[in-house]
């Protein structure tokens, strides 16, 4: 047991303790988010709002551009899925569901597209940034990337249209967090990030259980 202690904690090995602080409060902020979520609860919204802010914070500071706009992003749409859960809720709690229309697959698309675009930019600007913004010594390209670049550019577009479809009330919202969610617990640990690798993988086991729960609430709506 010690064995998995030393090695799990080896990652954090040089971290400053109130970064390990932050990201086991976003952690838990997050699955509370996501159990909210779950549950059709617009609790999902203040809680993931305090997860998200700290991963802002915590991003930014290991240069993960991506993962740091999605989060941002993740903020602000927040704000505005929570507006739309409380005006359509019945009970000031729990939602309704639906399914995805041909629209929203459209904007969707159009969201991913956007969204890799945007962050594909933000990471050719990536030695820029580093450099202090200053661009004196430094040399732009694609050749400059890292596989985990590409991955974190991937995963970016599709939490961007999951947490868009979470906010319209789409059951397909979870297939998205299911996909994302899946990838990033090996990143997130290659990242040297384990507690946030640990809650992708908790993610992935309550994204699968709220698809089955939305999608037989979507069932008992077509039954009456």
């Amino acid at each position: 047991m010690n064995h998995i202690f030393d090695w799990f904690f080896a990652q954090y090995k040089g971290v400053e303790t109130h970064l390990i602080v932050l990201e086991i409060i976003g952690v838990i902020f997050g699955l509370l988010s996501v159990y909210f979520s779950k549950k059709r609860n617009i609790l999902v919204y203040p809680t993931g709002i305090i997860s998200t802010i700290i991963f802002v914070y915590l991003l930014w500071i290991s240069r993960l551009f991506g993962d740091m706009l999605i989060n941002f992003y993740y903020t602000i749409m927040s704000i505005y899925g929570w507006i739309l859960w409380a005006k359509s809720s019945k009970d000031n709690v729990h939602i309704e569901v639906s399914k995805t229309t041909r629209r929203d697959w459209l904007i969707s698309f159009g969201l991913a597209t956007f969204s890799w675009i945007f962050v594909t930019g933000v990471y050719l600007l990536k030695p820029y940034i580093n450099n202090g913004f200053l661009s004196e010594g430094i040399s732009f390209g694609f050749q400059y990337f890292t596989w985990i670049d590409w991955i974190d550019i991937f995963t970016t577009s599709i939490f961007l249209v999951g947490m868009w479809l979470m906010a319209k009330r789409k059951i397909e919202n979870w297939i998205c967090w299911i996909i994302g969610d899946i990838i990033s617990v090996p990143l997130y640990y290659h990242k040297g990030l384990v507690f946030s690798s640990f809650q992708y993988f908790i993610f992935t086991i309550i994204a699968i259980a709220a698809f089955f729960e939305w999608k037989k609430s979507l069932n008992k709506l077509k039954v009456i």
